[in-house]
C-alpha cells in the first residue's frame, strides 16, 4: 500500500441487496466533441468492467487515462451522471496553475500540486492546450502581514516551489503597476488554464487507448452480486452490480470513486463510512468591466489569515482575457446550487445538523465537525470494500494536481488489488 495514502478507520459493511435491472446505455458526445462517448475495443458489450471509475471531472478522467495507459489490456469504464463530462467543480474554477506555496509542508496537497503543475504544463505543451504562465503576487499591504508574508515564502522553499523571490515596493510596481504593497511574494510559476479542456483532453486519451465513457448513468446502488443459478460463472467475475437511478446496470470487479460534490455519499452507497462529510459553500467571483483589464496582469493575492482556510479575495486573469475578483464564501444550499436562491432541501438538512467553524469555507468536515485539510483517500474492510478505492476530499488544488493524483491513485490501485 502507497505509504503517503491517508485512511480513514471506517470500515464497509457487506453490500445490500438490490433489484433486478436491465442496461442499455446510450452514447453521447461530450460537449464541443465530435468523438463518441461511448467507445472502445475491449470487449464486444459494455456491460461488464474490470475497473469502473464513478465521476467524470477532471480527477476521476485522469485516473482513468492512468489506470489505462497502465493496464492497456484491462476493460475499464467512466461512469458520469451528467449529459456532458466535467461540468461541476471542474468546470466552475479560477482556473488557476497553483505553485504549491500555501500547503503545509510534507502533505499530500504539497507534494502533490508541486509535482502536478509541472505535470499540467508538460501535457498542455505537449497536446497544444492553451495556456499561460503569469504568474501570481502575494501582497502585503499592512506592516503586520510582513511576518506571515516570510513564513508563506518559507514554506513555499520548503515545498519546492520554483522561482520565488520576496520582494519590495519598487519591484512589486514593475510586476504590477497599479498594485500597491509593502511587500511581496513573487510566484512566477502561478499559471491559468481551462481546466474543462484539459479534462476533456484526457477523456479523449482515454478513450483512444480504448477506454468507456457512459454519460446519464447517475448511479443510485451498488452492492455485491448474488451467486444465483441464473448468473453465469463469466457474469460472476464481475461481482460487483452498478445500478443507475433508470435501473440500468454495469457489472465490475473494482470501483474507483471519484464522486467530488456527491463522494460522501456515493460511500455511504457502498456500505462505506459516509465521513468525512461534504458540506458546499459557494464562492462567487465579480469581473472587472473590460475597459479596467488592463489594471491587471498576473494573479494578485492577498497574504492569507491562518485563521480561515481559504486563500481571501484575489485577482485573477482568464484565459478568455477577463479579470475575475473573487471569491467569497456563501453557504450553498444546493451541492450543485451555482445561483444565490438554488436550493436543495436534502443537502440543507446535511448541512445544518453537521457543526463547524464559524464562517469557514468548509468542503468536507469529519465526524467532529473539524475541517478536513488535505486529501483524503478511503479504502473498507469485507466483500465489497475489498474492492472499492474512495477519493473522499480532493478540494482546491486538485484540478493543477490532477495528474499527479492519478499516478498515486493508479499506483494504489495496481497494489491494493493486484492488478
Amino acid at each position: 500500500m502507497v505509504p503517503a495514502l491517508r485512511y480513514l478507520s471506517g470500515a464497509c459493511s457487506r453490500a445490500r441487496g438490490g433489484f433486478p435491472g436491465g442496461f442499455s446505455a446510450a452514447c453521447r458526445p461530450a460537449q464541443g466533441r465530435p468523438w463518441p462517448l461511448c467507445q472502445g475495443g475491449r470487449r464486444a458489450s459494455t456491460r461488464s468492467f474490470d475497473v469502473v471509475i464513478i465521476g467524470g471531472g477532471i480527477v476521476g478522467l485522469a485516473s482513468a487515462r492512468a489506470l489505462i495507459l497502465r493496464h492497456p489490456t484491462l476493460s475499464i469504464g467512466v461512469l458520469e451522471k451528467e449529459k456532458h463530462l466535467a461540468v461541476h467543480q471542474t468546470g466552475h474554477n479560477s482556473g488557476v496553475i497553483h505553485s504549491g506555496i500555501y500547503y503545509k509542508p510534507e502533505s499530500l496537497k504539497a507534494k502533490l500540486c508541486v509535482q502536478g503543475a509541472a505535470l499540467i504544463y508538460e501535457y498542455c505543451k505537449q497536446k497544444g492546450i492553451s495556456y499561460k504562465q503569469c504568474g501570481k503576487l502575494i501582497v502585503a499591504v499592512e506592516q503586520e502581514e510582513i511576518p506571515r508574508l516570510q513564513a508563506l515564502y518559507e514554506r513555499g522553499l520548503q515545498n519546492g516551489v520554483q522561482g520565488l523571490r520576496l520582494i519590495q515596493q519598487e519591484d512589486i510596481k514593475k510586476k504590477e503597476p497599479y498594485c500597491r504593497g509593502l511587500m511581496a511574494i513573487d510566484c512566477p510559476y502561478t499559471g491559468i488554464v481551462d481546466y474543462r479542456q484539459v479534462a476533456l483532453s484526457f477523456a479523449q486519451d482515454f478513450q483512444e487507448a480504448g477506454g468507456f465513457v457512459l454519460t446519464n448513468f447517475e448511479v443510485k446502488d451498488i452492492e455485491m452480486a448474488k451467486e444465483i443459478p441464473s448468473r453465469s460463472k463469466d457474469e460472476m467475475k464481475y461481482p460487483i452490480i452498478i445500478r443507475n437511478t433508470k435501473g440500468e446496470e454495469v457489472q465490475c470487479q473494482y470501483v474507483v470513486t471519484c464522486a467530488g460534490l456527491y463522494s460522501d455519499r456515493i460511500s455511504e452507497l457502498s456500505g462505506c463510512n459516509p465521513d468525512p462529510q461534504i458540506v458546499p459553500f459557494r464562492g462567487d467571483y465579480l469581473l472587472l468591466k473590460p475597459e479596467k483589464c488592463y489594471l491587471v496582469k498576473g494573479n494578485i493575492y492577498p497574504v492569507p489569515d491562518s485563521r480561515f482556510p481559504f486563500l481571501g479575495v484575489h485577482f485573477t486573469p482568464r484565459m478568455d482575457g477577463s479579470i475575475w475578483l473573487g471569491p467569497n464564501a456563501v453557504l450553498a444550499f444546493k451541492r450543485e446550487g451555482y445561483k444565490p436562491f438554488d436550493f436543495n432541501a436534502r443537502d440543507v438538512m446535511d448541512i445544518i445538523i453537521k457543526r463547524g467553524p464559524a464562517g469557514v469555507r468548509a468542503q468536507a468536515l469529519d465526524r467532529d465537525g473539524n475541517l478536513v485539510e488535505d486529501f483524503v483517500f478511503d479504502g473498507g474492510i469485507g466483500d465489497i470494500g475489498n474492492r472499492i478505492l474512495h477519493v473522499r476530499n480532493a478540494p482546491s488544488p486538485a484540478a493543477t494536481s490532477s495528474l499527479a493524483i492519478s499516478g498515486m491513485i493508479a499506483d494504489e490501485v495496481q497494489q491494493r488489488f493486484k492488478l
